[in-house]
């Protein structure tokens, strides 16, 4: 099964300058927990989450309408492309521990992503199944696994 038959096409995003009150708006109204940050070429240079949010909104002295998306997102984004077999997303999934993943083309702009939900409803133990239950389900332990645990 490629990517491309179960990422979602329309991915919000937000840019370097967006400030976190904004990035937070656009997760609320699309429903989803982390966006992409773009550059002026819609080429992804970053992912911010939801957490991410949070615990800068908590742990600064200022309104998340005063941090800009550049002073906290992940700059180390690990993408796909559109045209992959679904298990290098959970590959590179289990290996980064994200939840979701960036979809790309060939000049690295965004055409997509792909989330566990996108995943988890594919997954299933039939012969047929698009991801077989086992790989799902490897991958969401190496993306659970604490930080103390995976460190040693």
């Amino acid at each position: 099964m490629r990517i491309q038959e179960v990422a979602t096409r329309d991915a919000k995003w937000c840019d370097r300058e967006t400030d976190l009150a904004a990035a937070a708006k656009i997760m609320w109204d699309d429903d989803c927990g982390a966006v992409p940050v773009l550059d002026e070429q819609r080429r992804v240079v970053g992912m911010i989450t939801d957490r991410d949010i949070c615990i800068a909104a908590a742990t600064r002295s200022t309104s998340p309408a005063n941090i800009r998306v550049h002073e906290i997102m992940s700059e180390r984004v690990r993408a796909c492309h559109p045209h992959d077999d679904v298990r290098v997303a959970l590959k590179a999934m289990g290996e980064q521990r994200v939840r979701r993943l960036p979809i790309v083309d060939e000049q690295q702009r965004l055409v997509g992503i792909i989330s566990l939900n996108d995943l988890v409803l594919h997954a299933g133990y039939r012969r047929d199944a698009g991801i077989q239950g086992d790989e799902f389900i490897d991958a969401m332990k190496a993306i659970c696994e604490h930080r103390a645990v995976a460190a040693a």
